[in-house]
């Protein structure tokens, strides 16, 4: 809690395609100092995810960066950079990619940080040269899915779910929070990652920010899915 100000305020609106666009004014959000940070207690066991918005603050990113970088070695640490991805400079953005234990971003953000390329090519050169401590990268790729790569160097592009789209507003948040929710269950990270395709196809049909599904409704649509089909309007969600 900001004892200075009030929250910002977001509005969605959703087109007729389902795709959505953001009005947003920034207020607590985006003034943090470590001393606000300090009641965040991490404790084993625990998963951290920050994405790019706060780092995109003037007032907020170094506080952030500082407290990523003082986090427990033992505790793994997820970011995504968000489409506000060219507001983070590039060495706020080096000091958290180094400190990342799995990174989930589009393509487009992929290749913000490693060049231009096709995604193989993006999740190599992401582990590779800007995060030398994570585990994997996850790259979703619109209607293709998402694509995964291990530190070790298998990798699998994993296919999405055909549904009919009516609200993307929330889904990427639904895909990241399904996957590290699978990956801290000790699911293995492809599986976790089709679990995740499925959360966010759920997401996609539902209107509304706060769209994810319950454990139960994920473990439901996997086992009516049919074969999973890279085509149709589902992985919008993971863009």
């Amino acid at each position: 809690p900001s004892p200075l100000m009030d929250s910002g305020n977001c509005v969605a609106m959703i087109s007729s395609d389902a795709e959505r666009t953001f009005v947003s004014w920034p207020g607590a959000e985006s003034v943090l100092s470590l001393d606000m940070m300090a009641p965040v207690a991490v404790a084993p066991g625990d998963w951290v995810f920050t994405s790019g918005y706060t780092l995109s603050y003037p007032k907020s990113r170094d506080a952030l960066t500082d407290w990523i970088e003082a986090l427990p070695a033992n505790i793994p640490f997820v970011f995504d950079p968000t489409p506000v991805i060219s507001d983070i400079p590039r060495s706020i953005l080096s000091r958290v990619l180094a400190r990342t234990t799995w990174l989930s971003c589009n393509t487009r953000e992929a290749a913000e940080i490693a060049g231009p390329g096709d995604v193989e090519g993006l999740a190599a050169r992401l582990l590779g040269d800007h995060c030398p401590q994570a585990a994997g990268v996850i790259i979703r790729s619109g209607a293709k899915g998402c694509h995964v790569r291990l530190a070790h160097g298998s990798a699998q592009t994993i296919a999405g779910f055909k549904v009919n789209a009516v609200d993307t507003n929330g889904a990427g948040d639904t895909h990241i929070g399904a996957f590290v929710s699978a990956l801290a269950r000790g699911t293995p990270p492809f599986e976790a990652a089709r679990y995740a395709n499925a959360a966010a196809a759920i997401s996609v049909t539902r209107h509304g920010g706060s769209s994810a599904p319950t454990n139960r409704e994920i473990q439901t649509f996997l086992s009516h899915a049919a074969d999973p089909s890279g085509a149709g309007r589902t992985q919008k969600a993971n863009a």
